[in-house]
């Protein structure tokens, strides 16, 4: 894997910018009490059905409540939801423009 220039690496993983200059990053490596937009859903079809069936999709807000060795608690469409570091990393989320005090 190489590098391109303007990328930062986070977890062994290569992100870039995007053209508001905002981190794209897993939901893994997410702050808590900051709200997030999910930009992608990865794994298999399968999984991501899954994920995706507990409110999880593209465009929608999430906030990490709280962080363990064994997962992630998150606000998700106004329930509170736990998920495990496994799943956490294949949700793609960067910080949420309102939340950044841009329209």
């Amino acid at each position: 894997m190489t590098r391109e220039a303007g990328e930062i690496i986070i977890k062994h993983k290569f992100y870039k910018p995007n053209l508001d200059g905002e981190i794209a990053m897993l939901l893994l490596v997410a702050d808590a009490e900051k709200v997030y937009t999910i930009r992608k859903v990865g794994g298999k079809e399968d999984s991501r059905r899954f994920i995706e069936s507990l409110g999880f999709v593209c465009d929608g807000d999430v906030t990490v409540v709280s962080k363990s060795e064994s997962g992630l608690i998150v606000n998700v469409k106004d329930s509170r939801v736990a998920i495990s570091h496994e799943m956490a990393g294949k949700i793609t989320v960067e910080p949420k423009r309102d939340a950044l005090g841009v329209n």
